[in-house]
């Protein structure tokens, strides 16, 4: 369906979704096991909304399942980040919502970190080294090996490795500068 995707055939689209709704509730699902409880967006929603925003970009090509699923925990990302961003908005500064990233894959762990100063580090980011950005992205948020961000992003293993070394020491130091500061994260 990717092929055909690629080749032009917008209903491809409509057909993988089904295919691989359960994959993305779950990606959703941890997403949403990580945000303070009471969230006030409900699992189902943020899939939904993410799917808009897939659907919004069908001009782009998913390469494989991989790179589809990259863009997935992207598009999930970017719709908690909007929602944190609106309530905060609407509070004037308060009650932004905590986001406790993967223990796995530990950028900043600390309750004080939140989704909204990791997503401005990581712009930060994207403007200095877009593909440094993009590692951080496939690693941490869409929670990919080393090897399959690699074949994502067409680079060695190696550089992926040199690649998020240096993001994660950035993000630190970004996030450590806006207030944020995560602990240090460990090796992955």
């Amino acid at each position: 369906m990717l092929v055909e995707l690629r080749n032009g055939d917008r209903g491809a689209f409509d057909r993988l979704v089904p295919l691989v709704y359960r994959e993305l509730h779950k990606l959703a699902k941890r997403y949403m096991a990580q945000q303070n409880a009471g969230h006030t967006l409900q699992t189902t929603a943020l899939i939904h909304e993410a799917y808009l925003k897939l659907a919004g970009g069908l001009e782009k090509t998913w390469e494989d399942r991989t790179h589809f699923f990259a863009v997935a925990a992207t598009a999930i990302r970017q719709v908690l980040v909007d929602h944190a961003r609106a309530k905060h908005a609407a509070k004037r500064g308060g009650d932004v919502q905590v986001l406790r990233p993967d223990d796995a894959l530990s950028i900043a762990d600390s309750a004080r970190d939140d989704l909204i100063a990791l997503d401005d580090a990581l712009h930060a980011l994207a403007r200095l080294n877009p593909r440094q950005s993009e590692v951080v992205e496939l690693r941490y948020f869409a929670g990919l090996s080393v090897e399959e961000t690699a074949a994502v992003l067409s680079i060695s293993p190696e550089t992926v490795m040199r690649d998020w070394s240096v993001a994660k020491a950035f993000l630190y130091r970004e996030m450590k500068s806006q207030g944020s500061p995560p602990k240090p994260a460990s090796e992955v």
